[in-house]
């Protein structure tokens, strides 16, 4: 069963039974019982945070683990996770986290230095095949463990001082280090529950299924119902359970935003993942207080599959990328509760001003076509568009395809698919042209150009570009944050021109939310500390 229909079933069948027995709502018995209903908008691909690389997952995953450091929500920056506290060496190329005494997995067995190390070790072994693990790589030999150059994980920047001691060496100065150890690819993970269901490298074991699961966050997983939901309740071992108020969670993979809009009215959720771009004007004139527009670090794009005719072009791309009328898909699309983007890196991304992006230039996109051999797009085939099935996806294709057609004379088709299938199909280039979104790890530029270096875990793209690695190789060897960001700017630029991608819309989280909910903050990065969210009358 679609989860969009059991979750209009339930909101029916709710309706029903409130207009009959006058029971409470299942909003009202959460705040009872202390139990928050949240969409999540999929079906979780898996919940091994070393395996996961979908935003949508990871904000379930917050809720089970815990890294060395956490993201504070308003700012993105790095604070205390497990780790209390951590030093920086004089010359910037080592640190030392010291964990918490009382940092404790579910099982009540205590959280050591030797779980992060052979979680590290587990994420960078090659045959696991994690597509994230270069969230590491500022470590020392890490990326050349994964590469397999190197056998032995005692020469990574990883050691173990003692249980409650981690020292990482990093190759050259990482300022967002503490930051990146936040990211879900440096959560530990419980060595005993890994290998009692398989090998190191093994994926897609049972460890991650409720009753087997072992985490360290502040909630545990005890309820995994595909297609229709996820239930985390309190870890009574997490060395912060005192300040968690909540009991549990629930999680609903509900695809279609305006079914989520009407389970929000029928008092089925607290918070929507996504508010209807058709509803927005309605609620910023009725129900201000139930509508969020938090600004978001992440960005929509075209995405071009670059190994293979026509589109292995720069000039076919480019004359695309050229001719897409951002300002109209924010409005038409997105009610403008989203920017129109033109370049790949958002503003207001760690201080950094990247070029002036891509302009709306038809004249010039029909003259880099004929360039590129295709005259009004004659003898150019009609090329598949892959979109997520959700209420926005299909709408940005269908606004894309009328533009194209209309000022190049390009005919595409728009396949909608679920987001497993579209990862799938874009990660193993299976596509011609797909729509995309990134969200930032952290707070800084090199989160989105790091993306699209070449051999890059998220680089679905299969485009490369010897001066585009060569600017960010200068800049991550850059001490100077000015000369460092102009190096990036200078790549931006490449990749700009190049167009393996076309970006088209900047992120922005625009949901629904139940005025009970307390501490829900505006998140840059998407992501809550639902530990520190309450539930009220």
């Amino acid at each position: 069963m679609r989860p969009g229909f059991s979750a209009l079933c339930l909101a029916l069948c709710t309706l029903t039974f409130t207009a009959c027995t006058k029971r409470e709502t299942l909003v009202e018995a959460g705040i009872r019982t202390h139990t928050l209903l949240v969409g999540s908008q999929n079906e979780p691909v898996t919940l091994d945070p070393q395996l996961i690389d979908a935003y949508t997952d990871m904000r379930i995953a917050v809720a089970l683990y815990e890294g060395l450091t956490a993201f504070d929500e308003k700012t993105g920056a790095a604070v205390p996770g497990v780790a209390e506290r951590w030093e920086v060496s004089p010359d910037g190329l080592s640190y030392t986290f010291h964990l918490r005494p009382a940092a404790r997995w579910s099982n009540g067995e205590p959280v050591t230095a030797r779980d992060f190390a052979y979680s590290f070790q587990r994420i960078l072994t090659p045959a696991l095949g994690s597509v994230y693990n270069y969230m590491l790589w500022p470590i020392k030999n890490a990326e050349a463990y994964a590469a397999g150059k190197i056998k032995d994980f005692a020469e990574v920047g990883v050691a173990v001082i003692d249980d409650a001691t981690l020292k990482v060496t990093v190759a050259r100065p990482a300022p967002y280090l503490p930051v990146l150890a936040a990211h879900s690819t440096w959560y530990p993970i419980h060595r005993a529950t890994i290998e009692k269901f398989g090998k190191i490298d093994e994926r897609g074991t049972a460890w991650t299924k409720p009753g087997n699961f072992v985490g360290n966050g502040p909630f545990v997983l005890t309820e995994w119902t595909p297609n229709a939901r996820i239930t985390v309740s309190k870890n009574p071992h997490y060395w912060g359970v005192a300040a968690n108020t909540l009991e549990r969670i629930q999680f609903f993979p509900i695809e279609k935003a305006d079914v989520e809009e009407l389970n929000f009215r029928a008092g089925q959720l607290h918070a929507t993942f996504a508010a209807p771009a058709s509803k927005i004007a309605t609620y910023r004139r009725q129900s201000p207080d139930r509508l969020r527009l938090d600004p978001l670090l992440g960005l929509f794009y075209i995405n071009f599959n670059t190994t293979k005719p026509p589109l292995n072009n720069p000039k076919l791309r480019r004359a695309l990328a050229l001719a897409i009328d951002r300002a109209a898909i924010s409005q038409s699309v997105y009610s403008g509760a989203n920017q129109p983007a033109s370049t790949l890196v958002p503003p207001n991304c760690g201080g950094y001003t990247g070029p002036a992006g891509l302009p709306l230039d038809f004249a010039a996109a029909r003259a880099l076509l004929a360039e590129a051999g295709f005259p009004g797009g004659k003898g150019l085939p009609t090329m598949p568009m892959q979109v997520l099935n959700d209420d926005k996806q299909p709408k940005v294709a269908e606004a894309i395809q009328a533009m194209w057609r209309r000022e190049l004379g390009v005919s595409i088709t728009i396949e909608p698919s679920e987001q497993k299938t579209l990862i799938q199909n874009q990660q193993t280039l299976a596509h011609t042209i797909g729509i995309m979104g990134w969200t930032a790890d952290f707070p800084d530029p090199i989160t989105f150009l790091d993306v699209f270096k070449k051999g890059g875990g998220n680089n679905w793209t299969g485009w490369s570009s010897p001066a585009y690695e060569a600017l960010l190789d200068r800049a991550a060897n850059t001490a100077d944050p000015a000369a460092r960001f102009a190096l990036l700017k200078e790549a931006e630029t490449v990749i700009l021109a190049e167009a393996p991608i076309a970006p088209f819309i900047f992120g922005s989280s625009s949901y629904l939310i139940h005025p009970a909910v307390k501490n829900w903050e505006s998140a840059p990065l998407g992501l809550q500390r639902f530990q520190l969210i309450r539930l009220e009358k």
